[in-house]
C-alpha cells in the first residue's frame, strides 16, 4: 500500500470513529419521528439504574413503534371522542376490557366508567345514541399536546396536556383544561388505555373550577365593595 492510500485509509477511520456516537446521539434526539414498522430502535428511560420509580421492578423497553403507536391511540382517542363514530364504540374500544376512565376535579377523583358499554355511553354513545353531545353540539375539537410517554414493568405510563378548539360555539377559541395521566398495556389488538384519569381545571360548563381561578386582587384599604 502506498503512503498516500495508508493516509486516506487513516483519515477514514477516524472519521467513522467519530461519526458514529454522534450519529446515534441524533436518532435518540429525533424521538423515532421517522422510525419505520419494524425498526428496534430502542430508548431508555432517564431512571438511575433502569429501575422504575418507586416500584423496584425495571421497565419493559419501548421500540421507536411503540412510541408511535402510542401516540397513535391518543390521536384516536380525540378524534373517536369528537365524531362519537361508530356509536362511541370506536371510543370504547381504545380500552382494555377492564379499562376505566375516571375525572380528577379540586383533587378529587369522581365516580368513573368501566367497561365498554360505560366507556361508549360517556362518549355520548351506547345508550344515549350519539344524541344531544354537548361538545360535539358546540362544535369542539380536542388537541392533545406535550405528550411524554414513560416505560414501565407491565407498559407504559403517560401524560397529556388537554386543550379544547371551538368552546361555546367559537371556532377561534382554545382552552386550557388540564392534563389525563394514563395507563397503557400492550394487547394482541396493540395498545390500549387500561386506565386514563383527566385531572380538570375547568368545572361543568366551562369555566374553571375555583382552584384553579386566580384570586381577584385585594381591594385598597378603605375602598367601598362594590356589586
Amino acid at each position: 500500500m502506498s503512503r498516500t492510500a495508508f493516509a486516506l485509509a487513516l483519515t477514514i477511520a477516524a472519521s467513522l470513529s467519530f461519526a458514529a456516537p454522534n450519529l446515534v446521539a441524533h436518532e435518540r434526539a429525533m424521538d423515532g419521528a421517522t422510525a419505520t414498522p419494524g425498526t428496534s430502535h430502542v430508548f431508555q428511560t432517564q431512571t438511575p439504574a433502569g429501575q422504575a420509580a418507586g416500584t423496584g421492578a425495571t421497565p419493559k423497553e419501548l421500540t421507536a413503534l411503540d412510541y408511535f403507536q402510542i401516540q397513535q391511540l391518543v390521536a384516536r382517542y380525540a378524534r373517536f371522542i369528537d365524531t362519537c363514530s361508530n356509536n362511541g364504540y370506536d371510543y370504547a374500544d381504545l380500552y382494555t376490557p377492564d379499562g376505566m376512565f375516571a375525572a380528577d376535579r379540586n383533587g378529587k377523583i369522581l365516580p368513573g366508567a368501566q367497561g365498554r358499554e360505560a366507556l361508549a355511553a360517556i362518549s355520548g354513545g351506547g345508550s344515549r345514541g350519539c344524541k344531544n353531545v354537548g361538545w360535539i353540539k358546540q362544535g369542539v375539537r380536542h388537541l392533545y399536546v406535550n405528550h411524554v410517554i414513560t416505560p414501565t414493568a407491565e407498559g407504559a405510563t403517560g401524560t397529556v396536556d388537554m386543550l379544547m378548539i371551538g368552546l361555546g360555539g367559537d371556532p377561534n377559541k382554545i382552552e386550557h383544561d388540564g392534563y389525563y395521566e394514563d395507563t397503557y398495556v400492550k394487547t394482541p389488538q396493540g395498545w390500549r388505555f387500561k386506565q386514563r384519569v383527566h385531572h380538570s381545571t375547568m368545572a361543568p360548563g366551562g369555566q374553571l373550577s375555583p382552584a384553579a381561578q386566580p384570586a381577584a386582587p385585594a381591594a385598597p384599604a378603605g375602598a367601598a365593595s362594590q356589586r
